[in-house]
């Protein structure tokens, strides 16, 4: 099968390496005059991995689209709303299969990444999401891990593991698609209050944020009108390891770095996440504590040790 990879960062590049390796023929697309991109036209390489050589690169976008079957996005959450309109001029886009692999929600207006790219590229397209646990730095050393592919089409879902299933990555299907977007995005908010707790020297209280922090999303995707059970999956606490424990993990160094007053100088899709839960937060009337923490101490810049001991040490409560 022909497969394309739309966005040449860590994950991307790492798709097209994936997708190749389980046998199928590959392009990669990257921006024209993107530094990771002439670094792979110029080496066929990256701080992680290797590309091999069947694996075609291009920075023409409507080339990459046309030649796959299906066509794997990864790319900044908030960039999917032009990036898909500019997608939707393209001709002979009806029959392939769209999978978006980044977790996010779109800021400016709470909608999940499946209903922003529905919205630009048709109601009636075919598009998955391919989430849950895994580094790339892991997969490259053949540590297998297991991910969820989600869909409101069951065919799509099945044909999106049937392609890519394999004994490094076991894919599982995904019946709750809202809850499925909403889990795989908020983890990385809960990765940020987890690099924070370690930069205080904290981490103990990455236990209890844990089972806290599903307990309020599973809250809120219920409020949603999605299965709150779905929080406890692979897409959401599956992904804990890698979020709130990995070192690789982008948004817990950011947290951690925050409270240290360090730099971190990459994409932490946290970020943006958490301004999009606190206008879903008030849209459906729930309370979002570990999240609204997050936002006051990233967002509105509050001293972060007085905001999360207050957290951990509110008034006494029924756990459920």
């Amino acid at each position: 099968m022909n497969v394309s990879v739309l966005g040449c960062g860590r994950w991307g590049t790492f798709l097209a390496w994936y997708a190749n390796r389980v046998g199928h023929n590959v392009m990669l697309w990257g921006r024209e005059g993107s530094r990771k991109f002439a670094e792979l036209e110029d080496v066929r390489k990256n701080d992680y991995l290797t590309l091999p050589a069947e694996v075609q690169l291009s920075n023409e976008l409507e080339k990459v689209i046309s030649f796959g079957e299906i066509i794997i996005i990864s790319i900044s959450a908030q960039e999917l709303r032009s990036f898909g309109e500019r997608i939707s001029q393209f001709a002979r886009i009806e029959d392939k299969i769209f999978v978006l692999c980044m977790k996010g929600i779109e800021a400016s207006s709470g909608k999940r990444l499946s209903q922003v790219f529905q919205e630009q590229i048709g109601q009636d397209k075919k598009i998955g999401v391919w989430v849950g646990p895994g580094h790339v730095q892991d997969f490259v050393r053949e540590i297998p891990n297991c991910m969820v592919i989600g869909s409101n089409n069951l065919t799509v879902t099945k044909t999106i593991v049937d392609t890519f299933n394999s004994n490094l990555i076991r894919f599982y299907y995904g019946k709750d698609l809202l809850g499925i977007e909403i889990g795989a995005a908020a983890k990385n908010v809960m990765g940020i209050a987890a690099g924070m707790l370690d930069g205080m020297n904290y981490s103990s209280l990455k236990g209890a944020l844990m089972a806290r922090g599903t307990r309020e999303l599973s809250l809120l995707v219920e409020a949603m009108g999605g299965d709150a059970t779905t929080i406890y999956g692979l897409s959401h606490l599956g992904d804990y390891e890698a979020t709130l424990f990995s070192l690789h993990s982008h948004n817990r160094k950011y947290g951690e770095g925050l409270v240290k007053g360090e730099q971190f100088d990459k994409l932490a899709e946290g970020v943006s996440t958490v301004v999009a839960l606190k206008k879903l937060a008030e849209k459906y009337k729930i309370e979002l504590p570990i999240c609204n923490a997050v936002y006051e101490i990233v967002i509105q810049r509050k001293e972060p040790k007085e905001k999360l001991l207050d957290l951990f040490l509110r008034p006494v409560k029924f756990e459920f």
